[in-house]
């Protein structure tokens, strides 16, 4: 059978693997690219607009970021803003929404102030919202539905005007749009073509899909979720990494309850985001509470049951994932957590322990204000490192240094999709021995 090669391959058409494409056309001098997605269309995964809260995140009102990984999210969701001002997005798939996190109580209220002037500096927009003007900007943070003040002490930190928001599955239809702009390159895009081997050979990689075509490369990158792992392990790559796929769902509101995006403090104990409430731009602006966290046995979410053989050959089930299990567990909090998640996934249940966190967020919410998102949330790939027995968060990258990356990005992979392809455009050019634009793309996305 014939097969077409190109200079680099991209498997995976999410916002990462779009990212990818985009600027390996735009700002590099390689002229063979393809884009190999498994399903029908770009972004019908974690990136699609109801799988995830569609936030960029600047590290402002992420609680859970330290100031150094606040600077370096700030760096490359600012390239987010660029790209879609750009080529004229804004109010299209980028918009701008009043965002803060609160602190209720006095603990966390006073974290709250000193949070504020720890990180000033790296974002001198940040306002201090007292009680009084929380009435005026978001008063259902502060009134029961009684109509009586609630009695903690509340503060909010936030910012007014600013963009904050962006629906990543149209911005990854308009990375490929824009890459095959692109003259004199060959920039092919494939779908239905799910990648099931790869194979090293001579001058690259060859890789063959579900349905008999074969492709190859001289260089290639795996954006593909959780698949990134599964493909590695199957070349043999990465076996000092597992992977625990955990589930994010979401309740929406039944009317416009928020006016912006309000989070809250984050448990340092827990290493998944605290609930958060969103404006959803895919839902007339009605707010969606989220997410939960609950670990799902299979790498992808609302396709059957089809990966789950795939969850259990990725996870590479052992004594030390059995330790780093054992190690999660045995604190009461992040155990209570856990089996708190597992019950906002049984009816009747669901809604009455859900609506009791999101009460925190707005006093006044009842029963009837809430519905169970269904369809919405997606996967996102914790990897476990074997080696030092932890969960790691943040992104992570398999890299045999043999012309292949495989990279696995939970959040925020998304917001750091251009700060991210830059370094895998690099990396594709400094082994191809190609150049990289730096004045365009610093010109374009950075200064």
């Amino acid at each position: 059978m014939s097969k077409k090669h190109y200079e680099v391959i991209v498997v995976g058409g999410g916002i990462s693997g779009a990212a990818l494409f985009y600027e390996l056309a735009r700002y590099t001098d390689i002229n063979s690219i393809a884009l190999l997605e498994k399903y029908e269309a770009l972004s019908t995964l974690n990136s699609k607009g109801t799988s995830n809260s569609q936030t960029i995140h600047f590290g402002d009102i992420e609680t859970n970021y330290t100031a150094e990984k606040a600077a370096k999210v700030k760096y490359t969701a600012d390239m987010v803003v660029k790209y879609c001002l750009q080529h004229g997005y804004e109010n299209d798939f980028l918009f701008s929404h009043q965002k803060m996190a609160i602190g209720v109580g006095e603990e966390e209220v006073a974290y709250m102030r000193k949070r504020y002037e720890d990180f000033k500096e790296i974002f001198p927009y940040l306002e201090v919202y007292e009680k009084d003007k929380l009435k005026e900007i978001e008063p259902k943070l502060i009134y029961d539905s009684c109509g009586n003040e609630r009695p903690e002490e509340i503060v909010g930190v936030g910012v007014q005007g600013e963009y904050s928001t962006v629906d990543f599955g149209k911005m990854s239809e308009s990375l490929v749009e824009n890459a095959k702009k692109e003259k004199g390159k060959t920039t092919d895009v494939f779908f239905n073509s799910q990648v099931v081997k790869i194979e090293k050979k001579d001058d690259g990689h060859e890789l063959t899909t579900k349905d008999g075509r074969v492709f190859s490369a001289s260089y290639v990158v795996v954006n593909a979720g959780a698949h990134s792992l599964y493909l590695a392990h199957k070349m043999g790559h990465g076996l000092e990494f597992g992977c625990l796929p955990v589930a994010g769902s979401f309740y929406l509101t039944t009317k416009k309850i928020l006016n912006g995006k309000v989070y809250m403090v984050q448990n340092p104990k827990l290493p998944f985001a605290a609930l958060h409430g969103d404006p959803d731009i895919l839902a007339d602006g009605f707010t969606r509470f989220g997410p939960t966290a609950l670990v799902l046995p299979k790498l992808e979410r609302y396709h059957g049951n089809s990966t789950i053989v795939d969850f259990f050959k990725t996870l590479q089930f052992d004594k030390n994932i059995a330790i780093i299990f054992k190690d999660l567990l045995k604190d009461r909090t992040i155990r209570n957590y856990v089996f708190r998640n597992f019950l906002f996934e049984i009816p009747y249940f669901n809604k009455k322990l859900f609506l009791k966190d999101a009460r925190k967020i707005v006093p006044s919410l009842e029963l009837e204000d809430i519905r169970y998102a269904t369809g919405f949330g997606g996967v996102r790939p914790q990897v476990l490192n074997k080696k030092e027995r932890k969960l790691m968060l943040g992104e992570a990258s398999v890299t045999p240094g043999t012309g292949i990356v495989f990279n696995m990005t939970p959040s925020p992979g998304a917001t750091s999709c251009l700060g991210n392809a830059y370094k895998d455009s690099k990396a594709a050019c400094e082994y191809l021995g190609k150049t990289f634009n730096e004045d365009m793309f610093k010109a374009e996305l950075v200064d």
